[in-house]
C-alpha cells in the first residue's frame, strides 16, 4: 500500500481552499500548500493562508508570479522577484520550516526547474525543495484526474501528488479521491520521500544537478 502526501499548488483561493480544508478534515489528512506570492497581496489571500495554517497544514513557497521556471529565468532579479518576495509574504503567516516547490510548467521535471542563483538562495535560507512523483492533471481533466491519481497510488510506495486548490471543478472530486484511497488501504503521511527532496533545509542532496540549469546554458537557451 502507498503512503500519500497531498500537496496543493497555486493558491490560496478564498473560495476553493476552504472547501479543500473541509474535505481534508473529514479524513484527518494533512497536506502541504504551496502558495503563489501574488495571491498573498490582499486581505482575502492572507486570511486564507492563515486558515490553512490554523487547520494544521504546512505552507510553502511556489514563486511570486508562477510565470517562468527558474531554470529558464536565471539571475538575481528572478530570485528576488520569485523567491525572496514571496517568502517575505509567507513569513508573516508561517513560522515553521521553509518549503519551496519550483514551477515546472505542466508538471515536467528537469533542469528548467532551478537556476544556480535560486539554488544558492535556497541554501542560504535553509529551504527544503519539494518535487513530486504524481501529476494526475486535475487542471486538464477535472473528472478523470481521480483515476490517474489512484493508479499512481497503486504503483508507488511513497506518493507526492500535485493537486491545485484553485480549481472548483477538480476539487469537487477531492472527497471521492480520498475516500477511494482509504478504501483501497492507502494512508496519508506528513513525510516527504527523500527522492522528492533535492535540497533539505538548505543542504544539497544527491541528484540535485538534474534539476539545475547552469547559467551558461540558460544564456544560450535565451539567445537561441
Amino acid at each position: 500500500m502507498s503512503t500519500v502526501h497531498l500537496t496543493f499548488d497555486n493558491g490560496p483561493d478564498p473560495e476553493v481552499t476552504p472547501h479543500v480544508l473541509d474535505v481534508l478534515d473529514r479524513y484527518r489528512a494533512h497536506a502541504t500548500f504551496f502558495l503563489v506570492g501574488k495571491n498573498l497581496t490582499d486581505e482575502a489571500g492572507v486570511a486564507t493562508a492563515e486558515l490553512i495554517r490554523n487547520r494544521g497544514h504546512r505552507i510553502g513557497n511556489h514563486s511570486f508570479t508562477h510565470g517562468t521556471p527558474l531554470g529558464d529565468d536565471p539571475g538575481e532579479a528572478a530570485v528576488t522577484r520569485e523567491l525572496a518576495q514571496t517568502q517575505a509574504l509567507l513569513d508573516r503567516v508561517w513560522t515553521g520550516p521553509r518549503w519551496f516547490r519550483p514551477f515546472g510548467g505542466g508538471g515536467e521535471i528537469g533542469p528548467h526547474l532551478l537556476s544556480e542563483e535560486s539554488v544558492a538562495w535556497l541554501q542560504a535560507h535553509e529551504v527544503t525543495c519539494v518535487l513530486w512523483n504524481s501529476v494526475p492533471g486535475d487542471w486538464k481533466d477535472p473528472e478523470g484526474w481521480v483515476e490517474r491519481a489512484l493508479e499512481d497510488a497503486e504503483r508507488l510506495d511513497e506518493m507526492v501528488v500535485v493537486l491545485h486548490d484553485v480549481l472548483p471543478g477538480a476539487m469537487a472530486r477531492l472527497d471521492r479521491f480520498l475516500a477511494q484511497l482509504v478504501e483501497a488501504g492507502h494512508g496519508f503521511t506528513d513525510d516527504f520521500p527523500l527522492s522528492c527532496l533535492p535540497i533539505v533545509a538548505g543542504k544539497p542532496q544527491p541528484g540535485l544537478d538534474a534539476y539545475v540549469r547552469s547559467s551558461s546554458k540558460s544564456r544560450r537557451k535565451a539567445g537561441s
